[in-house]
């Protein structure tokens, strides 16, 4: 173990890789798309082969993935599970929960709170309302991003060319219930009328007979970190109303992880 005088003696000069490579993630990070290699060393000011021996380091574990009909970076799966563990541990669920047990409280239906975990979303908040269906979402339980209401409305929010990487092909569309999108292209047209709307939906893709309506909590850079969903069995409901109390309840919790 490093005695803490020796920690506090350790500037990020003596560990120049270390330092470069998170002065490269952060970057990434704040940029609203993937960038060329040359446009990192440039505003970080690092040596192009610098840049590209941490890039294609980055981009064999995972945190950066190379876009390369474009010859961009950008953040990769990897990325996206830390982002995930520190909204599980911090301020998301915690700022989240009273939030998404009001909402369920004001409809009478289940709510959840989500983030991404490479394709997936990762439930990190989950409340019941008494007497409604059986639901397949707990905290802890994985789902394919691209059928829930959550995972689309994250996606939607996501550069194109990091969706694009995330669904490469049909292989990378796992199905539950014979619906949902099977191909890129369909997926790019799901998450258009998600866009178009400002949240998203999915209609008995992940347990027959039930649907969901999702909305993104985006960060101070306008990533997608979490979604606010609902999930409901009654066709009589108006979808309208539900889907704006679940952008009202995404854009409170946008507003207080910014403070």
């Amino acid at each position: 173990m490093i005695p803490d005088s020796a920690e506090s003696a350790v500037s990020p000069a003596q560990v120049p890789a270390a330092d470069n490579t998170l002065r490269m993630l952060r970057y990434l990070a704040g940029r609203p798309a993937p960038v060329a290699a040359s446009a990192i060393a440039r505003d970080l000011d690092l040596p192009r082969s610098t840049v590209y021996h941490l890039l294609t380091t980055l981009a064999a574990h995972g945190f950066v993935l190379h876009l390369r009909e474009d010859r961009r970076w950008g953040l990769g799966t990897s990325a996206f599970e830390l982002a995930g563990g520190y909204a599980r541990q911090q301020p998301l669920a915690r700022l989240g929960r009273p939030l998404v047990a009001a909402l369920s409280d004001r409809l009478g239906e289940s709510a959840h709170l989500a983030v991404m975990s490479g394709g997936d979303v990762l439930y990190i908040v989950e409340e019941r309302a008494p007497r409604r269906p059986a639901l397949v979402t707990d905290v802890g339980v994985r789902l394919p991003a691209h059928l829930t209401a959550s995972g689309r409305a994250m996606l939607a929010a996501l550069p194109r060319e990091q969706v694009r990487a995330l669904y490469p092909s049909a292989s990378a569309f796992p199905d539950r219930t014979g619906v949902g999108p099977r191909t890129p292209r369909e997926l790019r047209e799901v998450l258009r009328v998600a866009r178009a709307r400002g949240h998203a939906t999915e209609d008995s893709e992940v347990a027959d007979g039930l649907r969901s309506v999702g909305a993104a909590v985006r960060d101070h850079t306008g990533w997608p970190v979490a979604a606010v969903a609902v999930t409901w069995a009654d066709d009589d409901l108006d979808e309208a109303e539900l889907a704006g109390a679940v952008r009202d309840t995404a854009a409170v919790l946008e507003s207080r992880l910014r403070r």
